[in-house]
């Protein structure tokens, strides 16, 4: 799977191409044909045939065996990309029908998931943060206040990405939209280019801000496309998540975790520069260029903080869903003018999102449903059957964490494993909430190890500032340290505040 570049996948770049692996072949001239890859095809369909014709294990009746198989070829297909991540889930849900695993009403059953609008919404949302300047003001914000050393520029840029993450469920859109061009920029007036000037200090922003953005991005239920996926397949399991309560759960580790990673990836990878009361000059003289805030970045403003109030306490106090909540913020971007309809329907990336999110989720809830799911937690908790379930859920978690080194997208890692991992870990006796949020919060930590993990792992090790080897060192690091922090102050907290 390692490779030197990776594609972002679904919780990636504004109006990009979803999936991750290899990038797709260039686009073809008008009017002429562009053939599949046949051996990228020919592995997930391999893998799915193969999987359909193997007699199913003992327990496993026949249609949620070939559930499986096409579930499994599916996933394949998201990694070994013969087509755009939306096109491959499309082609698995269609095999779902024709081959009579499901019916068609049954196939079609995810695109009424609330969930799913829930993320999609909030797309068209962060479309009005990034299209007003809101999000650049605030980064420049950051760095004219804490910018005097590479230390503070690094918090600087944490505190931008924790402000946004909310109602940004791209994460690479913070990543690389927001985030990568003003380390670019810093790094660039400090002499500080890829290659013998990178250590400077481009190498050390640049690692911060990858590292940075998998701890904002496990602390919102909409700050990474995955999040809502767990979410579901939590809640199809019978362990409801909301908003309010991933954000509550998440706040003390996340806040312990933005303090303590900049000052591991600066013990790993040091910056030479030690002082840069340049870069906050700078940002303040860009700030003062800017103007007052807009009218538009003001609405964008006001709509956020009270999304933020209505996703915390709208669910327990008035009844109204943490979706509902979202298409509110959406007609009022609307109507205010800050969004057009043109701007909805340009924003792709929150359709294609809608069709793969769809299927991987309907997937998902009919492997549960007919049975596959059960039975292989129940094989799974025998091997762990002796444990405690402290024991036993911390070996599970490190499992799941490792293994995302065989993955390059947050999300094919969640649809495949999430649900068998949650379901073995409450078999084994762990608290339901604290085991669904733990996973939960993994399933973007993980990203940390890899530099062609996630969406944004392409977008910064792109830049050329961290060469494999020190990314992957430091990747190691981080992932030992978030996994205390999460697990180990996460699960105080969470005690603390009776979630378990």
């Amino acid at each position: 799977m390692a490779q030197d570049t990776a594609v972002p996948e679904p919780d990636a770049l504004p109006g990009g191409a979803a999936g991750g692996g290899p990038p797709s072949p260039a686009a073809a001239p008008a009017g002429r044909l562009r053939p599949v890859p046949v051996a990228r095809l020919a592995i997930p369909v391999a893998v799915g045939a193969v999987l359909w014709w193997v007699p199913p294990p003992s327990g496993v009746d026949a249609p949620a065996w070939h559930m499986f198989a096409i579930f499994v070829a599916t996933i394949v297909g998201v990694i070994a990309r013969p087509l755009p991540m939306g096109a491959v889930t499309v082609v698995g849900m269609v095999a779902t029908i024709v081959t009579g695993v499901l019916e068609p009403g049954e196939a079609l059953s995810g695109f009424s998931n609330t969930t799913i609008w829930l993320i999609v919404v909030a797309f068209f949302i962060s479309r009005g943060v990034i299209k007003t300047g809101l999000g650049a003001r605030l980064a420049l914000f950051f760095v004219s206040r804490l910018g005097r050393s590479p230390l503070g520029l690094a918090y600087g840029l944490a505190a931008t990405d924790l402000l946004l993450a909310p109602a940004t469920p791209s994460n690479t859109a913070r990543a690389g939209g927001i985030i990568q061009p003003i380390v670019r920029s810093i790094s660039a007036s400090y002499g500080s280019e890829p290659g013998p000037t990178s250590r400077r200090i481009g190498s050390y922003l640049t690692s911060t801000a990858f590292h940075v953005n998998a701890v904002t991005s496990a602390m919102f239920l909409t700050a990474m496309a995955g999040n809502p996926l767990a979410a579901q397949l939590a809640g199809d399991q019978g362990v409801d998540i909301s908003w309010g309560t991933w954000a509550l759960a998440a706040l003390v580790p996340g806040l312990v975790a933005l303090v303590v990673v900049p000052v591991v990836v600066r013990a790993v990878d040091p910056p030479e520069v030690r002082r840069t009361p340049e870069a906050a000059d700078r940002a303040r003289a860009a700030l003062r260029d800017l103007g007052p805030p807009s009218s538009g970045e003001k609405v964008v403003t006001g709509t956020i903080v009270g999304l933020l109030l209505l996703w915390t306490l709208g669910d327990a106090l008035l009844d109204v869903s943490a979706t509902t909540t979202a298409l509110i913020g959406l007609v009022a971007l609307l109507l205010t003018g800050v969004l057009t309809w043109d701007d909805v329907k340009a924003e792709t990336q929150a359709w294609d999102t809608l069709v793969w999110f769809a299927v991987l989720v309907m997937m998902a809830t009919q492997l549960n449903a007919l049975g596959l799911i059960p039975w292989l937690s129940g094989e799974m908790s025998a091997l762990v059957g002796d444990m405690g379930w402290q024991q036993a859920f911390v070996l599970l978690t490190l499992v799941y964490f490792a293994s995302h080194y065989l993955f390059a997208s947050n999300t094919a890692h969640v649809s495949a494993m999430y649900a068998a991992f949650l379901a073995t870990a409450i078999m084994a006796g762990a608290p339901p909430v604290l085991a669904a949020l733990v996973l939960g919060f993994i399933s973007s930590l993980f990203a940390s190890l890899t530099h062609y993990s996630c969406g944004p792992a392409p977008v910064l090790f792109g830049s050329g500032y961290v060469p494999v080897v020190r990314w992957w060192r430091t990747g190691g690091l981080v992932a030992v340290v978030n996994i205390a922090i999460w697990m180990g102050v996460g699960g105080l907290w969470m005690r603390l505040i009776g979630l378990w």
